[in-house]
């Protein structure tokens, strides 16, 4: 069973306000009183869905950029996998560290595609607003960030699990709270990281740079629904190939 494209617009248009305004700030945010995590504003995206038992398990953990293609991507996989995530944005790597033993629950999962970069290289105030890079601190060096990112390979490299690590997508000018081109040095050290670890890699910073129009917000880290479709598309290919590496399905 296959989604068509108009629905997987559809219900990613319906995504996409929210997606825009919401990007949960690092754990000392989330500890702060009257944050508004975005498990509550994303409810119904964040539930989780019931297992076809004859199907592997794939686990998804990412930040907002991934909870805008789940949906899609758990369309695409019908019939060949089922699809989950944490009920909650995964935030930054030090914040999953903390979280990886809940995420991974105790069921068994065939494929585990993972992301950090977003969060970690943001900027914040002691109120956990976004600010620009000379008013707050960052969230994670990019050495803190590699550091914090080889723990969690070799983690969830001890469940047995085929690993993916999808690269941070592009930060744009004006995006608040980060430096553009922020994430190359990110993505350079977790491909160090993922390299030394021989896991494969989902490279969503090559796959929108080399989109034929912009795909992104003007000044934001978030997508067009064009955008989070064909991140859906690219997600599901990269989980297609682990699933039958020597002969990947065709999407539609």
């Amino acid at each position: 069973m296959r989604a068509s494209p108009d629905l997987l617009l559809c219900f990613l248009a319906s995504l996409l306000g929210e997606l825009a305004a919401v990007d949960t700030l690092p754990s000392e945010r989330r500890r702060m009183p009257g944050f508004v995590p975005v498990e509550t504003a994303f409810a119904a995206d964040l539930a989780p869905v019931p297992d076809v038992p004859s199907l592997p398990r794939v686990l998804f953990i990412g930040d907002s950029i991934s909870i805008g293609y789940t949906r899609a991507v758990r369309s695409l996989l019908a019939g060949r996998a089922n699809v989950h995530r944490p009920s909650e944005n995964s935030g930054d790597n030090a914040y999953g560290l903390e979280q990886i033993d809940r995420w991974l629950g105790t069921g068994h999962w065939a494929i585990i595609h993972f992301n950090f970069g977003l969060h970690d290289m943001k900027y914040f105030d002691e109120q956990g607003n976004y600010v620009a890079p000379e008013l707050g601190r960052q969230v994670a060096s990019s050495e803190e960030y590699s550091r914090n990112l080889r723990e969690l390979a070799e983690r969830l490299q001890r469940t047995g699990a085929r690993l993916i690590f999808a690269t941070t997508t592009p930060v744009p000018t004006g995006a608040s709270g980060r430096v553009e081109g922020g994430e190359q040095a990110y993505n350079a050290a977790a491909l160090r990281v993922m390299r030394e670890h021989g896991i494969a890699i989902d490279d969503l910073y090559v796959f929108v740079r080399s989109q034929p129009r912009e795909v992104q917000l003007s000044r934001n880290v978030h997508f067009i629904p064009d955008g989070y479709a064909s991140l859906a598309r690219a997600v599901a290919i990269s989980i297609e190939a682990a699933l039958t590496p020597v002969s990947p399905h065709s999407l539609p």
